[in-house]
């Protein structure tokens, strides 16, 4: 970008030369559909134990930092699962592992319908994690082979927001379960909308026609995965949307808790309050992924369209939030907590095509699966840390606005370093001269076969 802020010549992208870009293949809505609505699955069955928190604390007489506990448990598997499964789907159809996926879900929810031990509800939840991990992964992988790299910031948005309508959608419906029935019934209905999501994919998934991850392997240059994997914007990716995932998990888990025991709200009121902030998380994810789609195709590099995009609304969000303990009201605290937790969702929607651009086809299963494992680790740690600063707290709101302050520093510091460190227009390049000059018995050593 020129210092006039206009794209200079050497900043043009690919998406320029629209008359090259590939056409979208028939279809490729169709799917991106049904795997916006994997993910709308996939994140109300993360909400369903943090919408009800309050009667699992009840009923089971749980403290704070066993129901941290609890909400940690889901990604005690998720990461590994992720890069095991980003390998399979280097070279099995995306459309099988995502059916695979989706049964686990599914029969992981059935257990708690009847009476449950803590124990068997934590390796509920472990299992579950397991199988969710791979998720978004898998489904960007799938999407991909559908659109061009041009055109892929828009479908990754649109997958991104199953997150958000999965808990906008099933906020409502669950809480009334919860509320006129029980908690039990609530992990049900999650298992038998899942096998119905089973049915739809079997009778309208397909696998992209753009990409064969088998040709691609033999006949496209591979990159060593210690390159990938080291390279400034992997590791940038990565340490932004660790950031941005302390948050989301401590949404998913923490939210309604503070809600009705922090703020005094009721059940059936926190209910509402608690789609809030995933209903301005959706207005920006998807903002970012037009803006980001068209300022691409107007000439900016990816540097400025996905990079800078996606990183300083993370900066932002971080200090909105640290100004939670230094207001008062219920009112102003829920919108500082709506906001700054609402502006992460930037940087889901950029990563993904950043690590696209540079990674082979034949390599990207992998590359987004690992990319996924490492920033979700903050899942397990951001949960069991606001539950044991509200155990230590002098009151529990005090506990409250302190586990958010921390949240307030790690979404800005993994912002400031994400604007530092993603730099996609230059790294294929950058990698592809790394890996011609690498000695071909050291390319065979870390470059899988």
């Amino acid at each position: 970008m020129s210092a006039q802020g206009t794209p200079s010549a050497a900043g043009k992208t690919a998406g320029e030369s629209k008359g090259l870009a590939k056409p979208t293949p028939k279809g490729a809505w169709t799917v991106t559909f049904l795997l916006f609505l994997f993910m709308v699955v996939n994140f109300a069955d993360k909400i369903v134990v943090g919408l009800a928190g309050v009667p699992i604390m009840t009923d089971m007489k749980l403290d704070a930092e066993q129901f941290g506990l609890l909400g940690s448990s889901f990604f005690f598997l998720f990461s590994i699962s992720a890069i095991v499964v980003g390998f399979i789907v280097n070279r099995v159809p995306t459309r099988w592992v995502l059916l695979t996926l989706a049964v686990i879900w599914a029969l992981a929810q059935f257990p708690m319908v009847g009476t449950v031990s803590f124990t068997t509800l934590l390796i509920c939840r472990i299992v579950l994690g397991a199988g969710e991990g791979p998720a978004f992964s898998v489904a960007a992988h799938a999407i991909y082979k559908w659109f061009p790299d041009e055109k892929r910031t828009l479908p990754t948005a649109i997958l991104s927001q199953g997150s958000a309508f999965g808990v906008i959608l099933a906020v409502p419906a669950l809480n009334w379960v919860i509320v006129n029935h029980s908690w039990h019934y609530a992990f049900g209905a999650l298992g038998v909308v899942g096998l119905i999501w089973v049915c739809a994919w079997l009778t309208f998934g397909k696998e992209g026609p753009l990409e064969d991850t088998q040709a691609f392997a033999a006949n496209e240059p591979q990159i060593p995965y210690v390159q990938l994997l080291t390279s400034r914007t992997f590791l940038g990716c990565v340490i932004a949307t660790f950031g941005a995932y302390w948050a989301l998990s401590l949404g998913l888990t923490w939210f309604t808790p503070f809600i009705v025991k922090g703020l005094g709200f009721s059940q059936s009121q926190a209910g509402f309050v608690s789609i809030l902030p995933w209903v301005f998380g959706a207005t920006i994810v998807i903002l970012t992924g037009w803006i980001s789609q068209v300022m691409t195709a107007r000439g900016y590099t990816t540097r400025i369209s996905r990079g800078v995009l996606g990183s300083v609304p993370l900066i932002l969000g971080g200090l909105i939030l640290a100004m939670m303990p230094h207001v008062s009201g219920a009112g102003m605290q829920i919108a500082l907590l709506v906001v700054g937790s609402g502006l992460c969702g930037a940087i889901y929607v950029v990563c993904p095509p950043m690590l696209g651009e540079f990674t082979p086809a034949s390599q990207r299963g992998a590359v987004i699966a690992i990319y996924g494992a490492l920033y979700t680790l903050s899942g397990i740690i951001a949960p069991s840390v606001m539950g044991t600063v509200i155990q230590r707290a002098g009151n529990m709101l005090d506990g409250y606005m302190t586990g958010f302050t921390i949240n307030a520093v790690v979404m800005v510091g993994s912002g400031v370093i994400g604007l530092l460190l993603l730099w996609p227009n230059t790294e294929k390049a950058r990698l592809t001269r790394g890996a011609a000059a690498q000695p071909a018995g050291l390319k065979g050593a870390v470059s899988p076969t």
